[in-house]
């Protein structure tokens, strides 16, 4: 692809992603950050033409993000401490989206509705089935 993974390190306190090590990595994200930008200020086409140029620079930018991710090598303290970090963010949505649940539900016992927001049981129940795909995958893997 377009970027190298040695220019780039995982991020271990900022979120998911990539954060640029060297100053070819500062150099790929800035040249990636114009070129988008660009696009919105060069008269060609009409509104639409820029937005779908746009988005596909952003799903080509995405997909080499992604493989430069998938590069970057780990050694077996790393993923411990990725593997608990994952767990530990995962609480904290399930936490938060309980607790919207709850305002929720709080909310429409109040105002004598019912008005719980679907995305918030399906993003719950999509974390349960992914966590039990997972358990079952690597219960028959060992």
């Amino acid at each position: 692809m377009l970027g190298k993974p040695f220019w780039f390190q995982r991020r271990k306190y900022g979120g998911w992603g990539v954060y640029p090590k060297t100053w070819q990595g500062w150099v790929y994200i800035a040249v990636a950050v114009a070129i988008i930008s660009l696009i919105q200020f060069i008269p060609f086409g009409d509104a639409q033409t820029k937005t779908i140029v746009t988005l596909i620079l952003v799903a080509i930018l995405v997909l080499d993000i992604i493989h430069i991710m998938i590069k970057i090598p780990m050694d077996e303290r790393d993923r411990v401490h990725e593997a608990i970090a994952e767990r530990n963010a995962l609480w904290a949505v399930l936490g938060a989206l309980a607790a919207g649940i709850g305002c929720q539900a709080a909310t429409s016992a109040i105002n004598n509705s019912v008005q719980i927001d679907p995305v918030i049981i399906v993003a719950i129940v999509a974390g349960l089935v992914a966590k039990a795909i997972t358990n079952i995958y690597l219960d028959k893997k060992n």
